[in-house]
Protein backbone atom coordinates (compact mmCIF):
# COMPACT_ATOMS: atom_id res chain seq x y z
CA UNK A 1 0.00 0.00 0.00
CA UNK A 2 1.48 3.23 -1.14
CA UNK A 3 1.96 6.31 1.99
CA UNK A 4 -0.60 8.91 1.58
CA UNK A 5 1.14 12.56 0.79
CA UNK A 6 0.23 15.31 2.40
CA UNK A 7 1.21 19.22 1.82
CA UNK A 8 1.37 21.03 4.68
CA UNK A 9 1.46 24.41 4.72
CA UNK A 10 1.15 26.83 8.21
CA UNK A 11 3.70 24.26 9.30
CA UNK A 12 5.57 27.11 11.95
CA UNK A 13 2.26 28.75 12.54
CA UNK A 14 0.01 28.93 16.16
CA UNK A 15 -2.86 26.84 14.37
CA UNK A 16 -0.86 25.10 11.47
CA UNK A 17 1.98 24.02 14.46
CA UNK A 18 -0.80 22.69 16.66
CA UNK A 19 -2.40 20.19 13.94
CA UNK A 20 0.82 19.46 12.64
CA UNK A 21 2.15 17.85 16.47
CA UNK A 22 -1.14 15.73 16.26
CA UNK A 23 -0.85 14.30 12.63
CA UNK A 24 2.73 13.49 13.61
CA UNK A 25 1.41 11.67 16.84
CA UNK A 26 -1.26 10.09 14.89
CA UNK A 27 -1.50 6.41 14.27
CA UNK A 28 -1.70 6.89 10.36
CA UNK A 29 1.27 8.58 10.08
CA UNK A 30 3.38 5.37 9.32
CA UNK A 31 1.38 5.76 6.30
CA UNK A 32 1.55 9.17 5.81
CA UNK A 33 4.62 11.05 3.87
CA UNK A 34 4.13 15.03 4.95
CA UNK A 35 5.91 17.79 3.16
CA UNK A 36 5.50 21.32 4.88
CA UNK A 37 6.83 24.41 2.96
CA UNK A 38 8.56 26.64 5.55
CA UNK A 39 10.65 30.04 4.78
CA UNK A 40 13.14 29.15 7.23
CA UNK A 41 16.46 27.02 6.51
CA UNK A 42 16.58 26.17 10.20
CA UNK A 43 13.12 25.54 10.92
CA UNK A 44 12.89 23.24 7.92
CA UNK A 45 15.84 21.04 9.14
CA UNK A 46 14.78 21.17 12.63
CA UNK A 47 10.84 19.60 11.10
CA UNK A 48 12.94 17.10 8.83
CA UNK A 49 14.47 15.68 12.10
CA UNK A 50 10.79 14.72 13.20
CA UNK A 51 9.99 12.88 9.96
CA UNK A 52 8.57 15.98 7.82
CA UNK A 53 9.58 16.17 4.32
CA UNK A 54 10.68 19.94 4.85
CA UNK A 55 11.22 22.09 1.74
CA UNK A 56 12.64 25.56 1.97
CA UNK A 57 10.33 27.92 0.48
CA UNK A 58 7.01 30.50 0.67
CA UNK A 59 3.39 30.01 0.11
CA UNK A 60 3.70 33.08 -2.69
CA UNK A 61 5.70 31.01 -4.41
CA UNK A 62 3.06 30.02 -7.12
CA UNK A 63 4.87 27.80 -9.14
CA UNK A 64 6.39 25.51 -5.98
CA UNK A 65 3.43 25.71 -4.09
CA UNK A 66 1.43 24.22 -7.45
CA UNK A 67 4.54 21.56 -8.00
CA UNK A 68 4.02 20.44 -4.26
CA UNK A 69 -0.01 19.76 -4.69
CA UNK A 70 0.13 18.22 -8.07
CA UNK A 71 2.26 15.52 -5.84
CA UNK A 72 0.16 15.79 -3.06
CA UNK A 73 -3.24 13.40 -2.02
CA UNK A 74 -4.18 15.81 0.51
CA UNK A 75 -3.43 19.30 1.23
CA UNK A 76 -3.82 21.04 4.67
CA UNK A 77 -3.40 24.91 4.20
CA UNK A 78 -2.84 26.96 7.45
CA UNK A 79 -0.93 29.49 6.71
CA UNK A 80 -2.90 32.37 5.11
CA UNK A 81 -6.93 32.67 4.90
CA UNK A 82 -6.79 35.65 2.20
CA UNK A 83 -3.51 34.49 -0.44
CA UNK A 84 -6.30 34.14 -3.45
CA UNK A 85 -3.15 33.60 -5.49
CA UNK A 86 -1.72 30.81 -3.23
CA UNK A 87 -5.10 29.21 -3.16
CA UNK A 88 -5.16 29.16 -7.14
CA UNK A 89 -1.83 27.87 -7.15
CA UNK A 90 -2.96 24.78 -5.00
CA UNK A 91 -6.33 24.01 -7.03
CA UNK A 92 -3.93 23.85 -9.98
CA UNK A 93 -1.88 21.58 -9.08
CA UNK A 94 -4.88 19.39 -7.36
CA UNK A 95 -6.33 19.68 -10.64
CA UNK A 96 -2.73 18.28 -12.10
CA UNK A 97 -3.41 15.30 -9.35
CA UNK A 98 -7.03 14.57 -10.29
CA UNK A 99 -6.04 14.22 -13.89
CA UNK A 100 -2.97 11.93 -12.87
CA UNK A 101 -4.91 9.77 -10.18
CA UNK A 102 -8.80 10.09 -11.72
CA UNK A 103 -9.64 10.23 -7.42
CA UNK A 104 -10.16 13.91 -6.42
CA UNK A 105 -7.55 14.88 -4.19
CA UNK A 106 -8.27 16.41 -0.51
CA UNK A 107 -8.27 20.08 0.56
CA UNK A 108 -8.60 21.18 3.84
CA UNK A 109 -8.03 24.67 3.67
CA UNK A 110 -8.06 27.38 7.13
CA UNK A 111 -10.65 30.23 6.71
CA UNK A 112 -11.91 32.39 9.75
CA UNK A 113 -15.06 33.62 11.13
CA UNK A 114 -14.23 37.41 9.90
CA UNK A 115 -16.15 36.25 7.40
CA UNK A 116 -19.31 36.65 9.42
CA UNK A 117 -18.72 40.00 10.49
CA UNK A 118 -20.63 43.19 10.42
CA UNK A 119 -20.21 47.05 10.57
CA UNK A 120 -21.14 47.14 13.97
CA UNK A 121 -17.85 49.65 15.44
CA UNK A 122 -18.52 48.04 18.87
CA UNK A 123 -21.95 50.09 19.40
CA UNK A 124 -24.47 47.47 18.68
CA UNK A 125 -25.00 43.18 18.87
CA UNK A 126 -26.32 41.22 16.26
CA UNK A 127 -29.26 38.67 16.74
CA UNK A 128 -27.48 37.21 13.30
CA UNK A 129 -25.76 33.28 14.41
CA UNK A 130 -24.05 31.50 11.25
CA UNK A 131 -24.62 27.69 11.45
CA UNK A 132 -22.09 25.82 9.62
CA UNK A 133 -24.93 22.68 9.06
CA UNK A 134 -26.90 25.56 6.92
CA UNK A 135 -25.62 26.02 3.43
CA UNK A 136 -28.33 28.34 2.15
CA UNK A 137 -27.17 30.61 5.20
CA UNK A 138 -23.56 30.66 4.45
CA UNK A 139 -24.36 31.13 1.02
CA UNK A 140 -26.36 34.21 1.55
CA UNK A 141 -22.86 35.98 2.63
CA UNK A 142 -21.67 38.84 0.42
CA UNK A 143 -19.10 37.48 -2.12
CA UNK A 144 -17.21 40.78 -0.55
CA UNK A 145 -16.86 39.69 3.15
CA UNK A 146 -13.25 39.05 4.13
CA UNK A 147 -11.76 35.40 3.54
CA UNK A 148 -15.19 34.51 1.24
CA UNK A 149 -13.22 35.16 -2.23
CA UNK A 150 -10.60 31.73 -1.42
CA UNK A 151 -12.96 30.08 0.42
CA UNK A 152 -15.56 30.25 -3.31
CA UNK A 153 -12.79 29.20 -5.53
CA UNK A 154 -12.35 25.77 -3.28
CA UNK A 155 -16.05 25.40 -3.27
CA UNK A 156 -16.14 26.43 -6.91
CA UNK A 157 -13.28 23.69 -7.60
CA UNK A 158 -15.28 21.33 -5.58
CA UNK A 159 -18.37 21.26 -7.75
CA UNK A 160 -16.34 21.00 -10.64
CA UNK A 161 -15.33 17.69 -8.65
CA UNK A 162 -11.58 17.89 -9.43
CA UNK A 163 -11.52 18.24 -5.16
CA UNK A 164 -13.17 17.85 -2.22
CA UNK A 165 -12.81 20.85 -0.11
CA UNK A 166 -13.56 21.07 3.44
CA UNK A 167 -13.31 24.59 5.07
CA UNK A 168 -12.90 24.77 9.04
CA UNK A 169 -13.43 28.36 10.02
CA UNK A 170 -11.91 29.04 13.42
CA UNK A 171 -13.22 32.09 15.88
CA UNK A 172 -11.05 33.59 18.44
CA UNK A 173 -8.64 31.09 19.07
CA UNK A 174 -6.55 31.34 22.18
CA UNK A 175 -4.56 29.78 25.10
CA UNK A 176 -0.88 29.73 24.71
CA UNK A 177 0.24 26.75 21.91
CA UNK A 178 2.77 24.12 23.70
CA UNK A 179 4.20 20.73 22.54
CA UNK A 180 7.74 19.34 20.87
CA UNK A 181 7.19 22.10 17.84
CA UNK A 182 7.00 25.19 20.43
CA UNK A 183 9.62 23.75 22.19
CA UNK A 184 12.60 23.12 19.33
CA UNK A 185 11.56 26.71 18.54
CA UNK A 186 9.76 26.04 15.33
CA UNK A 187 6.33 27.03 15.50
CA UNK A 188 4.86 30.18 17.02
CA UNK A 189 2.87 30.37 20.14
CA UNK A 190 0.57 33.05 20.04
CA UNK A 191 -2.74 34.02 18.68
CA UNK A 192 -3.21 37.01 17.02
CA UNK A 193 -6.75 38.83 18.27
CA UNK A 194 -6.23 38.82 22.15
CA UNK A 195 -2.42 39.87 22.13
CA UNK A 196 -3.15 42.22 19.59
CA UNK A 197 -5.47 43.90 22.23
CA UNK A 198 -2.79 42.91 25.18
CA UNK A 199 -0.12 44.75 23.56
CA UNK A 200 -2.46 47.90 23.49
CA UNK A 201 -3.14 47.64 26.99
CA UNK A 202 0.25 47.19 28.13
CA UNK A 203 1.33 50.72 26.02
CA UNK A 204 -1.94 52.59 27.41
CA UNK A 205 -1.54 51.22 30.93
CA UNK A 206 -5.13 50.12 30.84
CA UNK A 207 -7.91 47.78 28.88
CA UNK A 208 -9.53 48.94 26.06
CA UNK A 209 -12.51 48.26 23.14
CA UNK A 210 -13.54 49.67 20.13
CA UNK A 211 -16.57 51.75 20.77
CA UNK A 212 -18.72 50.32 23.62
CA UNK A 213 -17.38 46.74 23.24
CA UNK A 214 -21.31 45.71 23.16
CA UNK A 215 -19.78 43.28 19.99
CA UNK A 216 -19.66 39.37 20.18
CA UNK A 217 -16.89 36.72 19.28
CA UNK A 218 -17.16 33.28 19.52
CA UNK A 219 -14.00 31.88 20.90
CA UNK A 220 -12.16 28.21 21.00
CA UNK A 221 -8.50 27.19 22.44
CA UNK A 222 -5.99 26.14 20.40
CA UNK A 223 -5.55 22.54 21.20
CA UNK A 224 -9.25 22.12 20.73
CA UNK A 225 -9.42 23.96 17.20
CA UNK A 226 -6.35 21.96 16.27
CA UNK A 227 -8.02 18.42 17.38
CA UNK A 228 -10.83 19.33 15.12
CA UNK A 229 -8.46 19.46 11.97
CA UNK A 230 -7.62 15.66 13.22
CA UNK A 231 -11.27 14.53 13.64
CA UNK A 232 -12.37 16.12 10.37
CA UNK A 233 -9.71 14.14 8.70
CA UNK A 234 -10.93 11.20 9.81
CA UNK A 235 -13.92 11.58 9.17
CA UNK A 236 -12.76 12.47 5.78
CA UNK A 237 -11.15 8.84 5.37
CA UNK A 238 -13.60 6.73 7.46
CA UNK A 239 -16.60 8.08 6.01
CA UNK A 240 -17.64 9.54 2.70
CA UNK A 241 -20.80 11.27 3.76
CA UNK A 242 -18.87 13.78 5.30
CA UNK A 243 -19.50 16.98 3.93
CA UNK A 244 -17.31 18.98 1.20
CA UNK A 245 -18.34 22.21 -0.87
CA UNK A 246 -20.50 24.28 -0.02
CA UNK A 247 -21.64 21.09 2.69
CA UNK A 248 -18.16 21.21 3.70
CA UNK A 249 -18.03 24.42 6.34
CA UNK A 250 -16.84 23.43 9.90
CA UNK A 251 -16.79 26.08 12.50
CA UNK A 252 -14.47 25.99 15.52
CA UNK A 253 -16.33 27.61 18.54
CA UNK A 254 -17.42 26.82 21.87
CA UNK A 255 -18.64 29.68 23.32
CA UNK A 256 -18.73 33.12 22.38
CA UNK A 257 -17.69 37.03 24.51
CA UNK A 258 -18.38 40.56 24.15
CA UNK A 259 -15.09 42.31 23.54
CA UNK A 260 -16.00 44.33 26.73
CA UNK A 261 -15.53 41.76 28.50
CA UNK A 262 -12.24 40.93 27.16
CA UNK A 263 -11.18 44.91 27.58
CA UNK A 264 -11.74 44.03 30.88
CA UNK A 265 -9.93 40.96 32.06
CA UNK A 266 -7.17 42.48 30.23
CA UNK A 267 -7.02 45.62 32.20
CA UNK A 268 -7.22 43.85 35.17
CA UNK A 269 -4.20 41.94 34.58
CA UNK A 270 -2.26 45.19 33.45
CA UNK A 271 -3.03 46.85 36.71
CA UNK A 272 -2.56 42.91 38.94
CA UNK A 273 1.28 42.68 37.20
CA UNK A 274 1.77 46.60 37.73
CA UNK A 275 1.83 47.72 34.10
CA UNK A 276 -0.89 50.19 34.54
CA UNK A 277 -3.66 52.11 37.64
CA UNK A 278 -7.00 51.75 35.93
CA UNK A 279 -8.01 48.57 34.45
CA UNK A 280 -10.66 50.03 32.34
CA UNK A 281 -11.62 49.25 29.64
CA UNK A 282 -12.40 52.58 28.23
CA UNK A 283 -13.15 53.03 24.32
CA UNK A 284 -9.90 53.68 21.98
CA UNK A 285 -9.37 57.18 20.78
CA UNK A 286 -9.38 57.62 16.74
CA UNK A 287 -5.37 58.40 17.60
CA UNK A 288 -5.39 54.87 19.37
CA UNK A 289 -7.29 53.07 16.95
CA UNK A 290 -4.37 54.21 14.08
CA UNK A 291 -1.65 53.54 16.46
CA UNK A 292 -2.17 49.94 17.92
CA UNK A 293 -4.87 48.36 15.99
CA UNK A 294 -3.75 49.42 12.40
CA UNK A 295 -7.11 52.35 11.98
CA UNK A 296 -9.00 48.90 11.64
CA UNK A 297 -12.65 48.82 14.09
CA UNK A 298 -12.42 45.09 12.82
CA UNK A 299 -12.22 44.41 16.98
CA UNK A 300 -15.60 46.11 16.78
CA UNK A 301 -17.50 43.77 14.73
CA UNK A 302 -20.03 41.01 15.43
CA UNK A 303 -19.20 37.07 14.60
CA UNK A 304 -21.47 34.59 15.76
CA UNK A 305 -21.65 30.93 15.40
CA UNK A 306 -22.51 27.44 15.94
CA UNK A 307 -20.29 24.51 15.01
CA UNK A 308 -23.05 22.07 13.94
CA UNK A 309 -21.45 20.38 11.42
CA UNK A 310 -18.08 20.25 13.07
CA UNK A 311 -20.05 18.71 16.48
CA UNK A 312 -21.53 16.12 14.48
CA UNK A 313 -18.90 14.50 12.78
CA UNK A 314 -17.27 13.94 16.56
CA UNK A 315 -15.41 17.05 17.62
CA UNK A 316 -15.97 17.32 21.35
CA UNK A 317 -14.23 20.68 22.62
CA UNK A 318 -13.98 20.78 26.29
CA UNK A 319 -12.74 24.48 27.14
CA UNK A 320 -15.47 27.12 27.29
CA UNK A 321 -15.86 31.14 27.20
CA UNK A 322 -14.83 30.63 31.22
CA UNK A 323 -11.57 29.21 30.28
CA UNK A 324 -11.14 32.17 27.54
CA UNK A 325 -11.45 34.85 29.88
CA UNK A 326 -9.36 32.93 32.78
CA UNK A 327 -6.42 32.99 29.38
CA UNK A 328 -6.05 36.26 29.58
CA UNK A 329 -4.22 37.30 32.51
CA UNK A 330 -0.98 34.77 31.46
CA UNK A 331 -0.89 35.69 28.20
CA UNK A 332 -0.71 39.23 29.55
CA UNK A 333 2.29 38.10 31.86
CA UNK A 334 3.79 36.16 28.89
CA UNK A 335 3.46 39.48 26.74
CA UNK A 336 4.51 41.53 29.19
CA UNK A 337 7.65 39.55 29.34
CA UNK A 338 8.76 39.55 25.61
CA UNK A 339 6.49 42.21 24.40
CA UNK A 340 8.06 42.57 20.65
CA UNK A 341 7.22 38.46 19.79
CA UNK A 342 5.56 38.05 16.52
CA UNK A 343 1.92 36.04 16.03
CA UNK A 344 0.71 34.43 13.30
Amino acid sequence: MSKTNIFFTGATGYIGGSVLSRLLKDPKAKDTTITALVRSPEKVEKLKALGVNAVVGSHTDEKLVEKLASEADVVIATADADNLEAALATLRGLKTRYEKTGTPPIFIHTSGTGVLTDDAAGDKTTDTIYDDSNPDQIESLPDTQLHRNVDLELVRADKEGYIKSYIVIPSTIYGIASGELVEKGIQNAHSIQVPELIRAALARGEGGTVGAGKNFWPNVHINDVADLYIVLYDSILSNPATGHGREGYYFGENGEHTLYDVGKAIGEAVVAIGKGKNPGPTTFTKEELDKYLGGSTYLGTNSRCRGKRSRAIGWKPTKTTKDFIASIRPEVEALARSPSKESV
